[in-house]
């Protein structure tokens, strides 16, 4: 049945000849790699009938043909290569029919050292098609179905990297230090292709968002400002219009249910199945090989030609791109042992890389048995090498905290319980803290753009342990229902993004004035936490929130910090003897919100849902 997925002769009609080479993929490497094979896939008509043979003396060390004639894997070992450049020549007898030159490039200095996104950092999340489209040219394509129609909801705006690059000031100044981009690859589906995650070719830029080259101007440009770019990848599925989708190498490239139509059969979304020591055998495979939706066929990580695909191709961005980190999308729907080989490789590449996975599920205990070295996965029997994941058990009890009142496990308690299974993790200052993104509800929506609501979630995201993430337009106000306007409207465009916008929000001196109090608090925060160490790398000690009042600090040898968040409607008094052993040997601190200089001597006042960050002295 999966043949019906098998590309007839129009693919690549214009050059397809008999035993061409059509691609080449990876395009090219680099020597001086640690793992120096390299698994070469040449395609092309047929190409596998024909003799391959390598130039200058390079040895093929393996060379794997597959079901499907027109692919063959040609496995090399760089560091015997001792030219910058080779032929792949495909023969027919004597007779070269067609010829690929590969180039073998020379690493940066110190590539391999490369920093990557911490606890120091700051990460900005946007989707580039919703931002700013800094190049009117490219916002529809010849090549590519979908053209631009920035009147229809989820339709392509035209936003695009040279957006990005051309705001990278405002980005800066808010205080941000990571920029996470929801995928760019290229997308080629027919509808509501902006999203970028059901991608049609895993080493090209899509047109409506510019180059490869740009993409790479854009890492460079935010290294030179001690910023980094974080690419968000995905192995979990591809756009049933990749290329290699429509004529697959093997049969078990994806996953495929013969009783699906087309082979599709829809997971069951149930990713606590991989820890479950009880689960069913059925309820694992749907969760596991059923397809994210209709448009994205399930890729399988156990054959190992795709896993090295998609781990070469990982590091070919890394090195091309000189990328600062990935986030990792449905990271629990990938067959784990694969996933932790896959994220082994790059790290034992990279050793100071970070990647971060999307583990959308609800307890602490779930959440930290996909992070390297956790103690719960080891339960299980597993080491997943993840270093980061995202702590999505204080995403979902953050927005409820605040809306609630006191109480034993709600209000500000709620937090104080989900922080207190930080023990879980294996590396706390490791986990991504948030409270929304491209998949949920605006903060600013839940909270009918509230400004205090922002300031008390923000701070907390600001000082407590882990990496904080914020989401484009979040710092100006913006809203948006998931509900009532589907993904798209938490997905809208950011206001002075487009020529023809009426206003802003970019610039400060144009914001209005609820833009601007949410933009000041934001650029306050993010630039102080930028210098603070204790806040990075700080030990953390809670005190059980009282009427609806949570304080903890975060400490080192150096310093100590005091942070408090009144939950209430009300002013409240803390008695500052209930926190003497955090208080000790301080006297007086300053709110570096308020700029306000206190005294700690035995009483103090905060306002109604209000937050201090009091730098003690």
């Amino acid at each position: 049945m999966y043949q019906k997925f098998i590309y007839t002769a129009s693919l690549f009609a214009s050059s397809l000849f008999f035993s061409q080479i059509q691609k080449v993929e990876p395009a090219f490497w680099w020597k001086g790699m640690k793992n120096p094979e390299l698994q070469i896939l040449v395609y092309g008509k047929n190409i596998a009938n024909d003799q391959i043979e390598l130039s200058d003396g390079v040895q093929i060390k393996d060379i794997q043909k597959v079901e499907n004639p027109n692919y063959v894997f040609v496995t090399v070992n760089t560091a015997e290569i001792n030219v910058p450049k080779f032929n792949i020549n495909i023969k027919k007898g004597k007779k070269n029919i067609s010829t690929y030159t590969y180039e073998l490039k020379q690493r940066q200095s110190n590539s391999a050292t490369r920093e990557s996104f911490t606890s120091k950092d700051v990460m900005y999340l946007i989707m580039p098609d919703r931002f700013a489209n800094g190049d009117e040219k490219n916002d529809s394509n010849p090549q590519l179905t979908e053209k631009a129609n920035r009147s229809l909801p989820g339709g392509r705006h035209g936003g695009d990297l040279r957006g990005i690059i051309n705001n990278l000031d405002y980005i800066q100044n808010l205080g941000a230090t990571a920029v996470w981009l929801t995928p760019v690859n290229e997308d080629n589906e027919k509808v509501y292709s902006y999203h970028g995650y059901a991608q049609t070719d895993l080493y090209k830029i899509d047109a409506r968002y510019g180059t490869n080259e740009e993409y790479r101007e854009l890492s460079q440009k935010l290294n030179k400002r001690n910023m980094k770019l974080v690419m968000d990848y995905v192995t979990n599925h591809w756009g049933v219009s990749h290329w290699m989708i429509k004529d697959l190498p093997t049969k078990d490239w994806i996953h495929w249910f013969e009783d699906g139509e087309n082979g599709f059969k829809r997971s069951n979304y149930k990713t606590t199945t991989q820890f479950d020591t009880n689960a069913s055998d059925i309820d694992k495979k749907i969760a596991l090989d059923g397809w994210f939706d209709t448009t994205m066929p399930d890729i399988n990580q156990k054959n190992p030609l795709v896993l090295k695909y998609l781990t070469q191709n990982a590091i070919w961005w890394i090195e091309y791109a000189e990328l600062g980190g990935f986030r990792v999308d449905t990271y629990p729907y990938n067959d784990k042992e694969a996933m932790a080989k896959w994220a082994k490789a790059i790290t034992d590449e990279y050793p100071n890389f970070n990647i971060v996975g999307e583990t959308w599920l609800s307890t602490a205990g779930h959440i930290s048995a996909w992070q390297k070295n956790s103690k719960t996965g080891e339960a299980a029997n597993y080491n997943s090498y993840l270093p980061s994941v995202m702590d999505f058990m204080l995403y979902g009890d953050l927005p409820k905290a605040l809306k609630e009142k006191d109480g034993w496990d709600s209000g500000m308690n709620r937090i104080y319980n989900t922080l207190s299974s930080d023990f879980l993790y294996p590396d706390i200052n490791n986990v991504m803290v948030f409270f929304e993104n491209h998949d949920t509800d605006r903060w600013n929506e839940i909270f009918n753009e509230d400004p205090k609501a922002y300031q008390l979630g923000l701070t907390l995201l600001s000082t407590v342990r882990g990496i904080p993430q914020i989401y484009y337009g979040s710092e100006v106000g913006m809203r948006g229902d998931k509900n009532k306007g589907g993904d798209a409207d938490i997905r809208r465009d950011f206001p002075g993004g487009w020529k023809s916008d009426k206003q802003n929000a970019f610039n400060p001196s144009s914001q209005t004035p609820g833009q601007k109090e949410f933009y000041q608090f934001t650029q306050k925060l993010l630039n102080w936490r930028k210098g603070k160490e204790v806040i990075h790398t700080g030990k953390t000690k809670n005190f059980v929130p009282q009427n609806n009042v949570f304080v903890y600090f975060r400490y080192n040898e150096k310093e100590s910090v005091m942070v408090i968040l009144n939950n209430n409607e009300t002013e409240q008094t803390l008695d500052l003897k209930h926190f003497a052993e955090s208080l000790k040997g301080f006297s007086k601190g300053k709110d570096i919100i308020s700029d306000k200089d206190f005294s700690l001597q035995n009483n103090l006042a905060i306002a109604a849902k209000t937050s201090m960050i009091i730098e003690l002295k």
